[in-house]
C-alpha cells in the first residue's frame, strides 16, 4: 500500500511539473504572406521557449521546418516537404530503417534475372 502511494504522488508530481513546462510560452515574432491569386503564400513564428516554425507552398507542395528542444534536452531541428507523393520528413532525431542485406539484394537480382515460368509467358504475351 505504501508503494502504490508513493507511485500515484510520483505521477502526480510528474503531471503538474509537465503541465507548467511552457505555460508562459508568448510569441515573440510572427509573419504571414497571405496566399496570392496563385495559391503561394508564406508564414512562421517564433515563441519565448525557443520553439520557431516556418512554412512555404503553393498547389503543388509545401515545404518547411521546425526547431525546439524536447522535454529531455535534446534540439530538435525538422524539415520537411509535402506534395503529390506524400510527407516527407528529414531530421537526424528521425529513426532510420537499418541497411539491406546483401544477401537479399542478390536473392532480389537473381529473382529479376531468372523468373519464374508463369511471368515469362505473361511477359511476352504483352509484347
Amino acid at each position: 500500500m505504501k508503494l502504490f502511494t508513493c507511485m500515484i504522488s510520483l505521477a502526480f508530481m510528474v503531471i503538474c511539473h509537465a503541465d507548467n513546462i511552457d505555460k508562459n510560452a508568448v510569441i515573440q515574432g510572427y509573419s504571414n504572406e497571405a496566399s496570392d491569386p496563385e495559391g503561394n503564400y508564406q508564414f512562421g513564428y517564433e515563441s519565448s521557449n525557443g520553439i520557431q516554425f516556418q512554412e512555404a507552398g503553393n498547389p503543388a507542395g509545401v515545404r518547411g521546418s521546425v526547431n525546439y528542444v524536447s522535454p529531455d534536452g535534446e534540439h530538435i531541428a525538422l524539415t520537411y516537404t509535402a506534395d503529390e507523393e506524400g510527407y516527407h520528413p528529414i531530421g537526424d532525431h528521425l529513426p532510420t530503417p537499418p541497411p539491406v542485406p546483401a544477401y537479399v539484394l542478390r536473392a532480389l537480382d537473381y529473382i529479376r534475372s531468372h523468373p519464374p515460368p508463369q511471368l515469362k509467358d505473361a511477359a511476352q504475351q504483352q509484347k
